[in-house]
């Protein structure tokens, strides 16, 4: 049962995440953490005197104080909360429902399809809903452009919203250990407390940088330079999973060689990748009209297409779940026979 513990530890608190996601989406948004935290970046959100040194403090502390507030929550349940065959419940519960918060793909897939759906239908209604998904001004967009926006959308924000949160966990899970077996002489089930809660730590620490950026991040509020060049950063990997899991999700590897040069397009560093991925997969054209267009097909994307495009999504979610849960697996095993 020892050797059992670590992956129990680690693997059930992203199942129960994502179980959660499928089955009611998010938190209610008067207790959703994401929410809370934007609300304490709001007062932030002016003109400062010296901006970018503002700016600066901004970006390094609130994520930390995110990261400590997280971790440090799934740590305090792991020492004092109840073990079942070695498995730290309270803990596991607290990092599940940190990761539901963080990371979200079932409202993403129901938003777009909306969109979609309504596209044919009541363009006008479309031109509202696709609102919850893009910053654009959606008042001139024909039925086709609202499509693309809202394909464009999806992509990007599977990295964003859902695949960055999964690999930070991945990754300072890893971190977690790799101290650990530095430090030396921890037992199995300490070992692997320390990688849930270092693992809960890293994504709630992308999360807020994301959420920062979403804010703050504009060419017009200098405050938000700082966070905008660290969410560069934090998504540059998650960026390019995600674009990874598309193509294996449209079981077209070669899309992602197709996309590369697409990706350059838009003016982000990261965004591209998905979006350009998902235009090579699909066969489509996805336009910002005025700001990058992503010729990977003649035209843009008709009901059809958008409608699998929604699809590829969800699908691509589910491979970045299962690689997610491979490399856990794995770090579990280590931490069993160390």
């Amino acid at each position: 049962m020892a050797k059992i513990a670590p992956a129990a530890t680690l693997l059930a608190p992203l199942f129960l995440a994502v179980a959660l996601d499928l089955a009611v989406a998010e938190p209610p948004r008067r207790i959703h953490p994401v929410a809370l935290f934007g609300r304490i970046v709001g007062p932030f959100d002016r003109e400062w005197a010296r901006p970018g040194l503002v700016g600066v403090a901004v970006a390094v502390a609130l994520p930390l104080a995110a990261a400590a507030v997280a971790g440090g929550g799934v740590w305090l349940a792991a020492e004092n909360g109840p073990r079942v065959d070695g498995v730290p419940v309270l803990a596991v519960a607290v990092a599940a429902a940190v990761l539901f918060s963080a990371a979200s793909l079932r409202m993403l897939l129901d938003v777009t399809r909306d969109v979609v759906d309504e596209s044919e239908a009541d363009p006008e209604a479309a031109r509202e809903s696709v609102r919850a998904l893009v910053g654009r001004d959606t008042g001139d967009l024909s039925p086709a452009d609202l499509r693309s926006a809202a394909v464009e959308s999806a992509a990007e924000n599977l990295a964003d919203g859902f695949v960055a949160p999964l690999l930070w966990f991945a990754l300072g899970a890893t971190g977690g250990v790799a101290l650990g077996a530095v430090a030396g002489g921890a037992p199995t089930a300490e070992l692997a407390e320390t990688a849930l809660a270092a693992g809960v730590a890293a994504a709630a620490w992308a999360k807020a940088v994301n959420t920062l950026d979403s804010m703050l991040g504009y060419r017009s509020k200098p405050v938000g330079r700082a966070s905008a060049r660290l969410d560069d950063a934090v998504m540059f990997l998650p960026a390019r999973a995600a674009a990874a899991c598309l193509a294996v999700a449209a079981r077209s590897p070669e899309s992602l060689r197709r996309a590369r040069p697409l990706a350059r397009e838009p003016a982000s560093p990261n965004s591209g990748w998905p979006m350009a991925t998902a235009a090579v997969a699909l066969g489509v054209r996805l336009e910002k009209p005025g700001a990058y267009a992503l010729d990977a097909g003649a035209a843009p994307p008709t009901p059809a297409a958008a409608r699998d495009a929604v699809r590829l999504v969800g699908t691509a979610g589910g491979v970045a779940v299962a690689a997610a849960a491979g490399w856990l697996l794995a770090l579990a095993g280590v931490i069993a026979w160390s």
